[in-house]
């Protein structure tokens, strides 16, 4: 009856918060199946077991945080079955020759065929329900066992001290949607004949957590300085729009143009791509590419590696499907590390300009604010154009504010002409 261990889950990473069960006790585990959710400081991970057999019992609630190598599950194996593969050395932390059937315990690297599955996680050993429409109004919560599914709607009401039983849901069969947690955390922040809303305390776990320790170490150690500088962005948008009807199939966003400018530049003031480590400016000759992404479970930073051999439509293609996977928390530990600077479009909340915290251990970041109709001087006439506004945020130890300042102007001059950036790409 082995114990199967939280695993080494890379990235130099020690502990994991416990967000979800896929399993129950007496249910039959395959290899490789998934059989929890963890979230830790990076990213949202799938453990797969590496043995098949019997729950016997589950060591931990979803909430508890546990250390690589504390006991996770505990199974009644079944009788060797023959496979057809050399085996491989068992997972850290788990029993002899548990793991031998099995590939890798990490996110999407177990030797089941199938693909990752679709609308979030399901109790295993049955089949899928048929999708139904969802009913026109709230089914009460029932009595039994309250029909939730996603990890990050759990994660909203355990947060926001909301209790999941009493929350109508509005999704097939009374799923509790997230829609519906989010109703129900409005209707007791301003219920009716109270003078003042409940306080809500949300802890720092996870992402939140990481993201705060590193925004915090960055403020700490690099001596930040910023330029700015409002550009006319009028033939940017047209020569997006351009582009998007030559290959809609393939559409180019403001952003993605923001980033081919922003490594084009790099050619130049390589300074700007750098890090500090061990006294000294470290300058690779790669460009990997972060890119600022608000997700339910806070602000993220995915990287797209090698982006200076990328096009605008290879960076657009990239930036989709690394927002897509942020946003369903499928990033692994991996896509989240190793940039070298970051690019941020905070134009998206509304704003024109920010003070950007750099995303240590980087040395710039670049922000695009929002697009507005604005009064703008052309040959000594007025006229009104789509003027933005552009931020570096850069550590004064790697660079002067001659450096910072002619890459900003470099770009600056890119999204007012596109057509000079054509030499630089």
């Amino acid at each position: 009856m082995p114990d199967f261990l939280l695993p080494d889950l890379g990235e130099g990473l020690e502990d994991a918060e416990l967000t979800a069960w896929h399993v129950h006790v007496g249910d039959h585990v395959a290899v490789d199946q998934i059989v929890a959710e963890v979230e830790t400081a990076k990213a949202a991970v799938e453990v797969p077991i590496p043995f098949a057999g019997t729950v016997t019992a589950v060591h931990a609630e979803p909430g508890t945080t546990l250390l690589v190598g504390a006991p996770l599950i505990t199974v009644t194996t079944d009788a060797p079955a023959a496979v057809q593969r050399e085996p491989r050395p068992a997972p850290r932390g788990n029993p002899p020759g548990a793991g031998q059937a099995s590939g890798h315990v990490l996110v999407g690297y177990g030797t089941s065929p199938s693909p990752r599955r679709a609308g979030g996680p399901r109790r295993a050993g049955g089949p899928r329900r048929p999708a139904v429409p969802a009913p026109a109004t709230p089914v009460p919560p029932p009595a039994g066992p309250v029909p939730v599914i996603s990890p990050i709607v759990r994660k909203l009401a355990r947060d926001a001290g909301l209790d999941l039983a009493r929350i109508p849901g509005t999704g097939p069969h009374g799923l509790v949607l997230r829609r519906d947690v989010t109703e129900a955390l409005a209707a007791r922040s301003s219920p009716p004949d109270v003078p003042a809303a409940a306080e809500v305390r949300i802890p720092l776990r996870g992402t939140r957590r990481a993201t705060a320790e590193k925004l915090t170490r960055s403020r700490r150690e690099i001596p930040e300085a910023t330029v700015w500088v409002d550009a006319d962005a009028t033939d940017l948008l047209a020569a997006r729009d351009a582009l998007n009807a030559q290959a809609p199939q393939t559409p180019v966003s403001v952003l993605a143009l923001l980033a081919r400018f922003a490594v084009a530049g790099l050619r130049r003031w390589p300074e700007l791509n750098a890090h500090i480590e061990d006294g000294e400016i470290v300058i690779p000759a790669h460009v990997h590419l972060g890119f600022a992404a608000q997700t339910d479970r806070g602000l993220v930073v995915p990287v797209i590696r090698d982006a200076q051999l990328m096009s605008a439509r290879d960076l657009a293609a990239a930036l989709g499907r690394q927002s897509a996977a942020a946003r369903a928390s499928r990033l692994t530990p991996a896509d989240l590390t190793g940039g070298t600077i970051t690019v941020n479009n905070y134009g998206i909340f509304g704003v024109d300009g920010s003070a950007a915290i750099i995303n240590h251990p980087e040395v710039a970041i670049l922000g695009l604010g929002r697009i507005i109709d604005r009064p703008w001087v052309i040959a000594g006439q007025l006229a009104v154009r789509k003027v933005t506004e552009l931020t570096l945020a850069f550590d004064h130890r790697v660079c002067d504010g001659a450096t910072a300042g002619g890459y900003l102007r470099y770009i600056a001059d890119c999204v007012e002409s596109p057509l000079l950036a054509l030499a630089d790409l």
